[in-house]
């Protein structure tokens, strides 16, 4: 986002840790702020700051508004929409508050006596901060934003208070109750990281740097680590695998302080204050400081992946991430192999409590659900749960022996001819099916799963054509195909309702015409460039705006809802201004050229 904020020339160069502003930055601050909030706002002198990393990146000044004069917000909020909107409000406001006096204020306690319906006196306390002159405050408080966003992500009431601002009050000064309510308090749990607090920690921490942050967020999503909710990261069980490997057998390697005092040794060798040679060889080879990347390796002995990817839920329930997810396992009477059941991928690990570990385990089960037989070849039809939902599939027969016998020519013992297995791609593949969105798996009969065993469903032949149109059910839901082209259904149910005419209808109708396709999130009109309709799909890497043309990511953060007809346009243009993607360099011609030059060798 602030990429193209830059690029459209509405702040400066972002990739700087510098907290130096321009000349022109300070004086336009300056004059913005007593323009704004009064010349008794801004100080006599010019504030400047130092910034805590001892190798800043210092090329550029501090990321700031662009021009000498700059734009308000509310000036750019025709322009900007969404998160780039609140970034710049964001960059906007700490420039402007950086350059104002300081608030000036008292922490206060009011205690508040009051007689009770008995005759006794209740007494009400109240602790806050009395704010005589707000100074940047008028621009920017960062304490209030922090509070009310922690508060939000928690889902506590407090996210609808005020703030911990006192009304200026006097000893002895009645007061007249208007209401007076009793409420319970709960302690509430530490808020979960949100990346801004996440960053906020590594900067305590000495890890990283602020041109490292977002590949560090973005890494511990990208690989699953963290799954965003909201603005809240909520981590993953195969974080928690990832994280007791690394500290039971590379414990010196990741700890916070090893991290920590390995920055200022690189920076000591930018600055030419140390020997990298030196510094790599006692990283690898050990000191007394340290054990050495080697000695680590060397000495790691067995690792145990079941026991790290284990986790006791209780003393007959564990935990285990597997290959395809989470699932519980535990032992059956009179059995050697322990009963598993999956755990929904929705479920965070904070919420896998004992009591919900038992609620899942007692459950029904829906899996290998036998339906019956299929009266046509006599084979089982059986409900399933896969990785992918559940599914019916058709069970195969077992292949009969070819009844050959061989002799043993020193012992004389007849045995079975071994049967010769078929290869692989000869082999048949039982038929499948994926359950509609609107059926039960525990609930799904034999006629239906017959049902969806016959598809695709042939719908009829195009008269013009002679094309076979079908009805399925695919990736993104039902849809009619003919040939090379399809149409999207507006129902599963359609794929077996629809008759001949019905599907000519749907094909009779443009491809991105009026008719709204079921895979469609909002519909808008024309885009005034191409003439096409513009449309917000689901894709597979999130929602995005398209006219059939181009398409254009709805960033991350922006929600779908929010988007309307002018944002969807300007995200095309956006795209389109960007020009179709660099091709990468494929590994074929790289390959070619390296066989070309050995055989010229």
């Amino acid at each position: 986002m602030a990429q193209g904020l830059y690029e459209n020339g509405h702040i400066t160069y972002m990739r700087t840790d510098s907290p130096n502003l321009s000349q022109q930055a300070i004086n336009a601050a300056r004059s913005q702020a007593a323009k704004l909030y009064g010349a008794e706002t801004v100080p006599e002198k010019p504030r400047m700051y130092s910034g805590k990393s001892k190798n800043a990146q210092e090329a550029h000044e501090a990321i700031r508004p662009a021009g000498d004069v700059f734009k308000t917000p509310s000036e750019l909020a025709g322009v900007l929409r969404g998160n780039d909107f609140k970034l710049y409000d964001l960059i906007w406001k700490r420039t402007v508050a950086s350059q104002m006096a300081d608030a000036r204020g008292s922490t206060a306690t009011v205690t508040i006596d009051g007689a009770t319906a008995d005759a006794g006196t209740a007494e009400f306390t109240a602790s806050g901060t009395v704010i005589t002159f707000r100074g940047f405050l008028s621009a920017y408080e960062e304490g209030t934003d922090a509070t009310r966003e922690d508060a939000e992500t928690r889902g506590d009431a407090a996210a609808d208070a005020e703030g911990d601002d006192l009304p200026p009050l006097t000893e002895g000064q009645e007061l007249d109750d208007q209401e007076v309510e009793a409420k319970g308090h709960e302690t509430s749990p530490p808020p979960r990281y949100t990346e801004a607090s996440l960053v906020k920690t590594l900067e305590e921490l000495g890890i990283g740097r602020p041109s490292t942050f977002a590949s560090i967020i973005s890494t511990i999503i990208d690989r699953g680590y963290v799954t965003p909710r909201g603005t809240a990261l909520v981590p993953n069980w195969i974080a928690f695998s990832v994280v007791r490997l690394l500290e039971d057998h590379f414990a010196d390697l990741v700890a916070y302080d090893f991290t920590a005092e390995m920055e200022e040794d690189l920076d000591r060798i930018a600055d030419g204050e140390a020997e990298r040679v030196g510094w790599l060889t006692e990283f690898y080879f050990g000191s007394d400081k340290h054990r050495g990347l080697r000695n680590v390796v060397e000495n790691l002995g067995e690792i145990d992946a079941r026991d790290i990817n284990s986790v006791r839920i209780a003393d007959d329930i564990t935990l285990r991430i597997g290959r395809y997810g989470p699932y519980l396992e535990v032992p059956v009477e009179g059995s050697d192999t322990p009963r598993r059941v999956n755990v929904p991928d929705e479920m965070a690990p904070d919420e896998l409590t004992e009591a919900r570990a038992r609620e899942l385990i007692e459950a029904p089960e829906v899996g290998d659900r036998v339906l019956g037989e299929n009266p046509e070849n006599g084979r089982t039809i059986v409900a399933k749960d896969g990785r992918y939902g559940p599914y019916v599939t058709e069970l195969l027969p077992e292949e009969p022996t070819d009844g050959g016998e061989t002799v043993d020519a020193a012992t004389g013992e007849v045995k079975p001819k071994p049967k010769k297995k078929p290869a692989k791609k000869d082999a048949p593949k039982p038929r499948t099916a994926s359950l509609l969105k609107s059926m039960d798996p525990a609930t799904v009969d034999l006629d239906t799963a017959l049902m969806l065993l016959s598809l695709p469903r042939v719908v009829g032949a195009d008269p013009e054509s002679g094309e076979e149109i079908t009805a399925q059910n695919g990736r993104f839901g039902p849809y009619l195909k003919k040939g090379t082209d399809s149409r999207s259904l507006e129902s599963e149910q359609q794929i077996f309702e629809i008759d001949l005419p019905g599907a000519l209808a749907v094909f009779a109708q443009p491809k991105y015409g009026a008719r709204r396709p079921s895979s469609a999130l909002k519909e808008f009109d024309a885009d005034p460039v191409s003439g096409k309709p513009i449309r917000i799909r689901d894709g597979r890497f999130g929602p995005y705006v398209t006219d059939g043309e181009t398409n254009a990511t709805i960033p991350r953060g922006e929600d779908v809802e929010s988007v309307d007809f002018e944002r969807a346009v300007q995200l095309l243009a956006d795209k389109r201004a960007k020009g179709p993607a660099k091709p990468k360099t494929g590994a074929r011609r790289t390959g070619g050229t390296a066989r070309r030059t050995v055989a010229k060798k």
